[in-house]
């Protein structure tokens, strides 16, 4: 009975003895998929066993995990870049940030160049806040190419001794000056340690001046300030002559035309004996006048004698004797006044001239000088314009906000610095990277 069980028990089933046909014809299709698989070199081809020959097993390798497994000669290189040109140079500039480099102050002024020109505001918000022309804008410019110029850096190291007040501070060699260097350098120092800032609306400029020491960086500022003041008076003056020069030279001009006018006419009464002509030509009409009165009487006395006496008479000869010294004393008289040809005695005597050619040398001589006076007197009208608007343009420099003494550091930006430089460290980085993987996938 049990052995009857066990039979009934080990009787293969028809559907498994239906299945080992298939797993046959499998088994037999792997054995020949990797005897392919080893003909072609695959290490994972299994090896054959060969009649006679003994098969040893396959040696398995070490551990590792996936992740290093995959590692490889560049991935080690960029990690090495990463700690050689980003990590440690950020670590370092963060270190010198913190504990090497120097505190610094500063001193900040505010001022603006300002015109007198216009009408002045009534209160002093409004003077600053007024609009200003373009004069004064190019003005500031001016004036901030001259805080940063070179004849500014000179003026303070002759002033300050920049090596002195910039020197290094303990460790801290990257913000310290050197000794013994070019104007330069001096220069390029400077303007890393003023900064001008100008605001063109409202015309206002501010410059901020940067020491290790508060007083210092104070007085720097404050000799800016000086300088600058300077500099826009200089400026003014040098406008205000000019607009002033034309104006005097025509002043000059008309004052010495004036002055040879006046000394011709002068000569002329000198020369004349009389101060106008025109009085003595009046005075000589009124003479012929006379004369000619007295002859006309003269003449008609002689008629009434001669038709009364004989020729022989005295008093006929008489009358013809004062008639013939009438006739050339009017004679005279005329050719003084211009009537008819000049004497000989007058035309012998160049200093006199008839009263017609005295006439007109006066009035030439006159016109001239009132023409001469009437010149100047427009020059110096011009001259006192000029003056006016050479002061009502006149330039200053408008100081609201003295230089500053600080009671805190506020540079350098430790932080500010350190990360800035590892963010361009990490750029730089970045960069490079992708270059080699865009150059490695193209190549």
């Amino acid at each position: 009975m049990a052995a009857s069980k066990d039979a009934a028990v080990n009787k293969p089933d028809p559907a498994q003895a239906a299945d080992k046909p298939n797993t046959a014809k499998a088994t037999a299709k792997s054995k020949g998929i990797a005897v392919l698989e080893g003909l072609l070199g695959k290490e994972s081809a299994p090896v054959i066993p060969m009649p006679g020959r003994k098969v040893e097993p396959p040696k398995k390798a070490g551990w590792q995990p996936k992740w290093l497994k995959k590692l490889r000669w560049r991935h080690a290189i960029i990690g090495a870049s990463f700690l050689g040109l980003v990590a440690v140079p950020a670590t370092l500039a963060s270190l010198y940030m913190a504990f090497i480099a120097a505190d610094q102050y500063h001193s900040t002024a505010s001022f603006a160049v300002r015109s007198i020109e216009g009408g002045v505001s009534s209160d002093i918000l409004g003077m600053f806040t007024q609009a200003s022309g373009g004069s004064t804008v190019s003005d500031s410019y001016i004036l901030m190419d001259y805080i940063l110029s070179e004849r500014m850096a000179a003026d303070a190291d002759r002033r300050f001794k920049l090596e002195d007040v910039y020197a290094t501070r303990g460790l801290d060699y990257f913000y310290g000056i050197g000794s013994d260097l070019p104007i330069e350098d001096k220069l390029a120092y400077w303007r890393d340690m003023v900064k001008v800032s100008f605001d063109h609306a409202s015309g206002i400029m501010q410059v901020t001046v940067k020491a290790f020491e508060p007083a210092q960086a104070q007085e720097i500022a404050q000799f800016i300030v000086d300088q600058s003041d300077n500099l826009v008076n200089s400026l003014s003056l040098s406008a205000r002559n000019d607009v002033l020069r034309a104006a005097q030279d025509e002043v000059l001009a008309g004052e010495a035309r004036l002055s040879k006018a006046r000394a011709g006419l002068r000569d002329y009464r000198d020369k004349s004996q009389e101060i106008s002509p025109e009085e003595g030509a009046k005075l000589a009409v009124q003479l012929i006048g006379g004369l000619e009165g007295e002859l006309t009487k003269l003449n008609a006395d002689l008629a009434t004698a001669k038709s009364q006496m004989s020729e022989d008479t005295p008093r006929i000869r008489v009358l013809k004797t004062r008639i013939e010294s009438l006739e050339q004393q009017l004679a005279v008289e005329r050719q003084r006044l211009g009537a008819g040809e000049k004497g000989t005695s007058a035309a012998d005597d160049p200093n006199a001239p008839d009263v017609a050619g005295r006439i007109a040398e006066f009035e030439e001589l006159e016109t001239e000088r009132e023409f001469a006076e009437r010149a100047y007197t427009a020059a110096l009208g011009s001259l006192e314009k000029a003056r006016i608007d050479a002061n009502n343009r006149q330039r200053y420099l408008a100081l609201f906000i003295e230089p500053t003494l600080s009671q805190m550091a506020q540079y350098p930006s430790r932080l500010l610095n350190a990360f800035i430089v590892t963010l361009g460290l990490l750029f730089a980085w970045g960069v490079g990277v992708m270059s080699y993987y865009n150059i490695r996938d193209r190549a």
